[in-house]
């Protein structure tokens, strides 16, 4: 092989892995969305999320905020716990995953994160590590 081939090749494998550059903190690209969602999301509408609030009485969800493709929505949900008790709350959810307040006849304001398991059904697990089926009202 030519040298000058050599050295294209050797410059080209330089270039295409070259360090990657990241932004400070400072100058990391704002966004509307957040990476996770928390239970104190389904207790405050931001002014951001007010300007895409939507309510559809057509589906199960109480109302969605976002845009397409990053949505979040809002549900009332019932279900029982591992033991059979009843419970019942509010979460939101974006994509596959949720957090929300349950409320059950013996204990008040329970913390969990959701994840759909089939249509209009949760599963979702308290910080204890107790375990939730729930299905959309």
């Amino acid at each position: 092989m030519p040298v000058k081939y050599k050295i294209t090749l050797f410059a080209l494998a330089v270039i295409f892995t070259g360090c990657k550059r990241e932004l400070p903190p400072s100058q990391k690209i704002n966004t509307f969305y957040k990476e996770v969602i928390t239970t104190e999301d389904r207790k405050v509408i931001t002014p951001e999320e007010a300007k895409t609030y939507h309510v559809d009485t057509e589906y199960q969800y109480e109302y969605r905020t976002g845009k397409s493709g990053h949505y979040e929505y809002n549900y009332d949900v019932k279900g029982v716990n591992t033991k059979g008790d009843s419970v019942y709350g509010n979460i939101n959810v974006e994509g596959k995953y949720g957090a929300g307040i349950l409320i059950s006849d013996t204990l008040n304001d329970i913390e969990i994160k959701a994840e759909w398991v089939e249509f209009g059904k949760l599963k979702a697990t308290d910080d204890n590590g107790n375990e939730y089926y729930l299905k959309v009202k």
